[in-house]
């Protein structure tokens, strides 16, 4: 798939929904690469192919929101409605810092079973739709438990550093630094679920050439959870995996979810 970002809203408009087109969420920097005690800015974005409404900041919808830079964690605290949802002072020193924020449980009802099939197959969840039947659910009414959990690099000065695994409960680390002198890639990433490697997971790639368009590939975790992702210098890359399971109070009342997702996404730029 490939479309120039400022006809993506038309063309979504003219296809029928699907939850074959899952909303992603994301931070989008305003510009990956800051000065040295510059500021940091950048925007919650929920949408579909890289393309999203902004989002404000709500202390509500939080669970964990923090700067990381050389090991040391600095937690954020925006204002209720803030816009953008990140404005912060870089360090002082060159750094390579990671946004990490993780979202509160929210829900989602699906009412049609064709949606849910869709999803299950859009997002790679093989076994799902035979153990929801062998548990006796609903197909009239499924419903989810989703949270987020998200990452953005950026670079201060330099970008010199490196990314480490916080313990968020699905995580992107990133094994190369994109900013680095002289990198062009690949990007290896290891993606982790439940602090252990997440093996022959699918990691879907949104990637946002300078001209706006957006093309998306599919790409595997290896046996050690580990993805190695050709990117393009000047381009913008947004990295998706969804975690399915089973619900732990399923079943236990009527409005009780049967199913949880757990959404990983990192964002990040290799410089042109």
């Amino acid at each position: 798939m490939y479309l120039p970002r400022f006809l993506l809203p038309v063309a979504l408009c003219a296809l029928p929904f699907s939850p074959a087109l899952s909303h992603e969420f994301w931070i989008e920097p305003l510009d990956y690469q800051v000065e040295n005690g510059g500021t940091i800015q950048g925007d919650f974005r929920n949408g579909e192919q890289f393309v999203g409404n902004i989002l404000a900041y709500f202390n509500k919808s939080t669970h964990l929101y923090v700067m990381v830079a050389d090991g040391v964690g600095t937690r954020l605290k925006p204002r209720a409605g803030d816009r953008p949802a990140l404005d912060v002072e870089a360090p002082v020193d060159d750094a390579l810092v990671a946004v990490v924020y993780e979202s509160t449980p929210q829900y989602v009802t699906y009412r049609e079973w064709e949606k849910f099939v869709g999803f299950t197959e859009h997002k790679d969840f093989k076994n799902a739709l035979a153990t929801h039947e062998a548990n006796g659910w609903s197909k009239e009414r499924v419903r989810e438990r989703y949270t987020r959990h998200v990452k953005a690099l950026i670079a201060v000065g330099s970008g010199a550093g490196a990314d480490q695994t916080v313990g968020l409960a699905t995580e992107f680390t990133a094994l190369t630094n994109p900013y680095a002198p002289g990198f062009e890639g690949p990007m290896e990433v290891k993606l982790t679920y439940d602090s252990a490697p997440r093996p022959d997971a699918q990691v879907e790639v949104f990637d946002r050439a300078p001209d706006d368009s957006v093309s998306i590939t599919l790409h595997r975790t290896d046996a050690e959870g580990i993805a190695r992702i050709p990117v393009t210098p000047g381009h913008e890359y947004l990295f998706d995996a969804v975690t399915l399971r089973e619900a732990p109070d399923a079943g236990q009342a009527e409005d009780s979810p049967v199913w949880e997702t757990l959404w990983a996404a990192l964002t990040f730029e290799v410089p042109g």
